[in-house]
């Protein structure tokens, strides 16, 4: 039998991880450089990003394809919320904004809430009739909802500025805010896993029939899970939005849900861990490979820059990880304390035996 931690200290060392934390983004964010700052503010928003999509796609198996359209509306809303009346009459010269959104400016944080609120209500309408639908079905109806979304974006000259875009966001987005919400996130959702609510997701995920069977109502949970994904989405994409600084439809096509995507399986889809994992180390090396993009020389052999070479590269890395390691870095396992402690016990007997 494996030995494990006691309650107490398990909450005492989480305590500590999270004091850590927090000092090394002090450091950072007056220390390092904006480069680094931009990094680690992507690197909390993609958690976000990939930690709600697991929600849906691995831990209660809806296959969906439509999460960039709800980091569109979060996007969108929190921008219209906090852009100050005069910034909007400047930017809205084609058709003037609708009312009362011309007259309205909000803090960043009531912005963000209302930005996420109505990413769930429209994650709602999309899944009261798609989540009827079941398999490649479900995939076909959630992707065209979500492109349903970025069409309406492109025309609705009176709420998005169409095809401009919005343009001179509040950069309100930094570090304490991306880092605080990506706790929340991981926080409301992991909590929302290990209740027995989360086990009746597991269920449905495994056979929705024998769920039902045994007495669960599989379209609600279904529906819950989907919404509160979406909040979420919409709350990542209101960070992002203020974080760029400017967003246009083309911002929010079906790539922005391949990348999570890749995140998510990267890291194992089904894990919360594997979302937290999967989104570091995508953001990182979607840095590290900008190198294809510009000339550089191997030894003696140069190499042209290709534009768009490192999303060619991460495809290709999608498609090995698909097809010789489909679980991902850590399949359906979660990283714990009782974890960390019996690798820690099996490396210390190893090497104990190897000393004798």
């Amino acid at each position: 039998m494996e030995k494990t931690l006691p309650n107490n200290l398990k909450f005492f060392l989480t305590i500590v991880l999270i004091f850590l934390i927090g000092i090394l983004l002090f450091l950072a964010n007056n220390k390092a450089s904006e480069y680094v700052i931009l990094i680690l503010n992507l690197m909390a928003i993609n958690i976000i990003f990939s930690v709600s999509l697991t929600l849906i796609n691995g831990i209660t198996g809806i296959f969906s394809l439509g999460h960039a359209g709800f980091i569109a509306i979060g996007a969108y809303v929190s921008t219209l919320l906090t852009l100050s009346v005069s910034q909007k009459e400047m930017t809205f010269l084609i058709k003037p904004l609708i009312y009362p959104l011309n007259q309205i400016q909000l803090p960043f944080l009531p912005a963000t809430l209302i930005a996420g609120l109505v990413a769930a209500g429209f994650g709602y309408i999309v899944a009261a009739p798609s989540l009827r639908l079941i398999g490649d079905y479900l995939a076909i109806a959630t992707l065209g909802l979500g492109e349903t979304i970025r069409i309406i974006a492109n025309n609705a000259w009176s709420i998005t500025n169409g095809a401009l875009g919005l343009k001179a966001i509040p950069p309100y987005t930094n570090i304490y805010w991306s880092w605080g919400w990506a706790f929340v996130t991981v926080l409301v959702i992991s909590s929302l896993v290990k209740s027995s609510y989360g086990r009746a997701l597991k269920a449905i995920r495994e056979d929705p029939i024998a769920a039902k069977a045994m007495g669960i109502n599989v379209f609600s949970h279904q529906v819950v899970s989907f919404v509160l994904g979406s909040l979420f989405a919409g709350v990542g994409g209101a960070l992002w939005a203020h974080l760029i600084t400017t967003i246009d439809p083309k911002s929010f096509a079906f790539s922005k849900t391949f990348e999570i995507l890749i995140m998510a399986v990267l890291g194992g889809l089904g894990s919360i861990s594997g979302a937290i994992i999967g989104a570091s180390i995508y953001t990182v090396g979607l840095e590290f490979l900008r190198v294809l993009e510009s000339p550089f020389k191997i030894g003696f052999i140069s190499f042209p820059g290709i534009p768009g070479m490192r999303m060619v590269v991460l495809s290709v890395l999608l498609i090995v990880l698909m097809l010789f390691w489909q679980r991902g870095i850590m399949g359906r396992k979660e990283l714990s304390w009782d974890s960390v402690y019996a690798l820690v016990a099996k490396r210390l007997k190893k090497r104990g035996g190897n000393d004798e």
